[in-house]
Formats: structure tokens, C-alpha cells, sequence
């Protein structure tokens, strides 16, 4: 198997809203990572997950990761991408890419002057993209895993 072919990301749907789709419940407090306080225990609005993570709905698809190449952006196997195509892919940003027709994500930099795609795990090389065909499908805003044992 390849590194390409254990990196990969595949396109999964665009992001058109649900017209009365369900509002969910929004705290209006942070969550604590610590001790919790119980005078926090309080609803304050309703948010719209999809309007959320959605800033323009009509250049916005959601797709799904594969491979640990980005763990260290928080990026697991089987995640849930949500990419903006309307956004610029600027060095420092995590985008996907099809690099020699095969899909990909990773962040984009510009390393000793060339520009190359950085995985966040230093088990993969960095890929410089000098002489290969390149497509930018996108910048990836948001990063929604579910965490072990939450999901049946």
C-alpha cells in the first residue's frame, strides 16, 4: 500500500441545509475540562449545528477522512471534513487536494521556498508539489469525530 492511498480523503455530499431541520440545544456556559460547576446547568439558545460549521452553504461539502496522516490537527480515520472551496488554500491552512488525481489531506506550506503538503504525523514525509499535477478541492474548516465509545 502506498502513503498516497493510506491518506486519503473522499467526498461525501454537498452542505445544503435541512429547511426545518431541528435546532439543538446550545449551554450557555463553556464546559469546563475540569472540575464541573453545578450553577452551570442551564439551556440559553438553541443553535443549528449545520449553520454553525456552514458559512456558505452553496461552496461547502462535507467529506470523510482516512488515515492517521493528520492526527496531530485532530483529523482521525473516519472523520467528518467540512471544506469551503471558496476559501483561498494559503500556506498554513489544511486543504484538500488531489495531487496526481489522487485525493488528499493535508497542510498546505512553503518549505526551504518550495510549496509541499505537510501531514501532522511525523511518520509521513512532507510531498512536494513542484512538477505534479495539483487540484485544490477546498480548505477543511471544521473536524467533527465522534469519541470512542460514544457512538454504538
Amino acid at each position: 500500500m502506498t502513503v498516497a492511498s493510506r491518506i486519503r480523503a473522499w467526498r461525501i455530499g454537498r452542505a445544503s441545509p435541512v429547511v426545518g431541520g431541528p435546532s439543538l440545544p446550545l449551554m450557555g456556559c463553556r464546559v469546563r475540562a475540569g472540575f464541573p460547576s453545578p450553577a452551570d446547568d442551564h439551556l440559553d439558545v438553541e443553535i443549528d449545528l449545520h449553520a454553525y460549521v456552514v458559512r456558505r452553504p452553496a461552496s461547502t461539502y462535507f467529506v470523510r477522512a482516512e488515515g492517521d496522516s493528520m492526527l496531530g490537527d485532530g483529523i482521525h480515520d473516519g472523520d467528518l471534513l467540512v471544506v469551503d472551496r471558496s476559501l483561498e488554500p494559503r500556506p498554513g491552512r489544511v486543504i484538500i487536494i488531489a495531487v496526481d488525481g489522487e485525493p488528499t489531506v493535508k497542510r498546505l506550506e512553503r518549505l526551504a521556498g518550495r510549496t509541499c503538503l505537510v501531514a501532522s504525523n511525523p511518520r509521513f514525509p512532507a510531498i512536494p508539489l513542484e512538477g505534479r499535477e495539483c487540484e485544490v478541492w477546498g480548505v477543511v474548516t471544521h473536524v467533527l469525530h465522534a469519541l470512542p465509545g460514544a457512538v454504538p
